[in-house]
């Protein structure tokens, strides 16, 4: 079973107008149309069934089949593109941008890195919050993969190498 955030699920995302824990927020970033259930249960992010039972029966995930999954994912990737043009005239060097082959896709990638990168800035407290919510916002590895300066030049880059070393995969 494969599930997609709703129109009113990506809102959430945005507003945080519904409560969900970091684990729950994590999974639920993680319900993207490509992955099943099992890989985000999997995932090792520590959110049960019945965690993703209620995000569903909160109209916040639907089934990709569903008829009105389909119509609620149209208008919100179609919403989703706005905010990202406003924050991409900021020009942010990658020095991570060349991945070596390791065997890993850059879903594994995201995987692997986004709880690091969430952990690095939610450390910088109240300084870091705008930051934080940037990294909880992403949905894929090329967005994480931009907000690496910002996240390093933030923590520095001692800590920032266990991140760069999920998002590169050395």
């Amino acid at each position: 079973m494969i599930l997609v955030k709703t129109e009113a699920g990506q809102r959430v995302l945005k507003d945080r107008s519904i409560a969900l824990t970091p684990r729950q927020r994590t999974a639920f970033i993680l319900c993207d149309g490509k992955q099943s259930v099992g890989d985000v249960l999997e995932a090792g992010m520590g959110v049960s069934r019945e965690e993703i039972d209620q995000m569903i029966a909160q109209g916040l995930l639907a089934l990709v089949g569903e008829a009105g999954a389909a119509a609620a994912a149209v208008p919100a990737a179609a919403s989703a593109p706005a905010p990202v043009p406003a924050a991409a005239p900021t020009p942010a060097p990658a020095p991570v941008a060349a991945a070596p082959a390791d065997g890993r896709s850059d879903q594994q990638r995201y995987k692997d890195a986004y709880p690091i990168a969430t952990q690095l800035t939610g450390s910088l407290g109240l300084r870091g919050f705008r930051l934080n919510l940037s990294v909880e916002g992403t949905a894929n590895y090329e967005q994480l993969l931009e907000l690496f300066p910002k996240i390093q030049a933030a923590v520095g880059p001692d800590k920032a190498a266990a991140l760069e070393r999920a998002l590169r995969g050395a």
